[in-house]
């Protein structure tokens, strides 16, 4: 028998513990809100895994509920290095078995090379420092985990044109990042295919979209904008998804074209094709 749900992350846990030791404490959100000063609103976001709390807020979750600094021991070992709307999302793509993924204008992170990712870092955070840049690509890098070991993932990437002609960090920067999604499609760690500017509308025109299929558990569907993302495990939501990446998959060009076209655009960097 199949489980009709994905996963549950670590911090997902976390919230269904806080929500079972609040109700064996007898004190409903609203409550444990007035407690430790913050809102019921903050307290569901807390016990779905959405949010974590800081630890002043976990020491005094531990006082409100008696749990004798329990929330706030647990807490050091779920800090996330990502933003909280992306911080599900990067621990569950570590657990998926297939991942389609779909990059409108930018290559998807987990393929994104350090001089990719640093270009793009750069562009989005005007006053950062050396080191928010390195623990950026540490973490980036460190998704690449899920291509290691026996137990990788099925990839498929799809990606619009305008993420090859987009020049992020330069020709050489592009040339090498083209060839190593290439290289990668080539060597079959993942399956490539571009939708051509010539298809004009498509499917997932509107945004990028991460789909990720589990061994025991739901698929999860994930969308993200400027500074938000919106990881979706609602049945009907996750079906239309999907269908909207075959449709756009139906567009594509061939393997064999779409190698080819990558090759063809990471030269045309190299040697300043407009």
């Amino acid at each position: 028998m199949s489980v009709d749900r994905r996963p549950r992350t670590p911090r997902e846990k976390y919230g269904e513990e806080l929500r079972l030791r609040r109700i064996a404490a007898g004190l409903t959100q609203e409550q444990l809100s007035e407690i430790i000063v913050c809102s019921p609103t903050l307290i569901s976001h807390y016990e779905s895994g959405r949010r974590l709390p800081k630890p002043d807020d976990a020491r005094r979750i531990d006082l409100a509920l008696g749990t004798d600094g329990f929330f706030e021991r647990w807490l050091e070992d779920l800090e996330s290095k990502y933003n909280d709307y992306f911080a599900a999302v990067a621990e569950l793509e570590q657990q998926a078995t297939t991942i389609k993924q779909f990059g409108l204008a930018l290559v998807p992170g987990v393929l994104q090379t350090e001089g990719y990712a640093t270009a793009v870092f750069r562009a989005y955070w005007p006053n950062y420092t050396t080191e928010e840049l390195e623990e950026f690509l540490v973490n980036r890098m460190k998704r690449r985990r899920m291509f290691e070991g026996p137990e990788q993932p099925v990839v498929w990437t799809l990606l619009d044109e305008s993420v090859l002609r987009h020049r992020v960090g330069g020709p050489e920067v592009m040339a090498e990042q083209l060839h190593k999604i290439a290289d990668m499609a080539e060597a079959g760690r993942l399956r490539l295919h571009v939708l051509p500017h010539r298809v004009g509308a498509h499917a997932l025109l509107q945004s990028p979209l991460v789909l990720m299929s589990f061994k025991d558990s739901a698929p999860v569907a994930y969308v993200e904008g400027f500074r938000t993302g919106h990881l979706m495990d609602d049945p009907s939501l996750v079906r239309a998804s999907r269908t909207a990446y075959a449709l756009a998959l139906s567009d594509a060009l061939s393997q064999q074209e779409s190698h080819a076209l990558v090759r063809a655009a990471a030269e045309e960097h190299v040697h300043g094709a407009q």
